[in-house]
C-alpha cells in the first residue's frame, strides 16, 4: 500500500469514528434529555412566575391600632383619655407603630390577673413611660423606656393594669410608686 493509500485508510478509519459519535441517541436517551429539558423550563417559568407575583404585591407597613376603646382616667388634677388594651393581641400590638401620640393620651394595658408584667418596646417608634398600677389604681413603679429597645421593664409586685403614656409624663407631673390614679373601676 503507498503512503496515499494510507493515508486515505487513515481519514476514512477516523471519519467512521466521528461518524459513530455523532450518531443518534438511544430512544431512551432522548426521552430522558427531553424530560430534563421540559422540566428546567417549568421550573424556570414557576421561579419566574413566583418572583414576579411578589414583586405585584405591595408591602405595606404595619399600622397602629387607634381605634381601641377609650376610657377616662384620672392623675390628680389631669385627665387622661386612654385607649384599652383588653385582649392578648392589643396588648402585644400596644403602642406599635405611631409616630407621635397627643400629651394627656395613652394606652391602658388590663390584664385578667396581676401578675408581675414586663415590657419591652419592639416596633415602637416614641420613647415611653409605663406605670405598672395595682388593682386599687396604686402605681407599683414607673419605667422609662427608649424607643425600639428590647430590655425588659418590669413591675416591682404584681400589678393587673400597665399605663404607657409620653416618655416623662409621671415625673414631669411629680407622680411615681404611691400615687393613686382614678377611673380604674370602670377599666375591670
Amino acid at each position: 500500500m503507498d503512503n496515499k493509500a494510507r493515508k486515505t485508510g487513515a481519514i476514512d478509519h477516523t471519519l467512521a469514528l466521528n461518524q459513530a459519535a455523532v450518531s443518534p441517541a438511544p430512544p431512551l436517551m432522548t426521552e430522558i434529555a427531553d424530560f430534563m429539558h421540559k422540566s428546567q423550563a417549568i421550573l424556570w417559568a414557576t421561579a419566574l412566575s413566583i418572583t414576579l407575583s411578589f414583586m405585584a404585591t405591595p408591602v405595606t407597613a404595619a399600622q397602629p391600632q387607634t381605634d381601641l376603646p377609650r376610657i377616662e382616667l384620672t392623675a390628680g388634677m389631669h385627665r387622661i383619655v386612654a385607649q384599652v388594651a383588653r385582649t392578648s393581641k392589643q396588648r402585644e400590638i400596644g403602642l406599635m407603630y405611631r409616630a407621635e401620640m397627643p400629651a394627656n393620651e395613652g394606652m391602658l394595658f388590663v390584664f385578667e390577673a396581676p401578675d408581675a408584667y414586663c415590657f419591652w418596646m419592639k416596633n415602637t417608634l416614641i420613647p415611653l413611660s409605663a406605670a405598672f398600677i395595682d388593682d386599687n389604681g396604686t402605681v407599683v413603679n414607673v419605667a422609662e423606656m427608649a424607643a425600639g429597645s428590647l430590655d425588659q421593664h418590669c413591675a416591682k409586685q404584681p400589678v393587673r393594669f400597665v399605663l404607657e403614656m409620653n416618655k416623662q409624663w409621671f415625673e414631669k407631673r411629680g407622680f411615681g410608686a404611691g400615687t393613686q390614679l382614678g377611673g380604674f373601676t370602670r377599666a375591670r
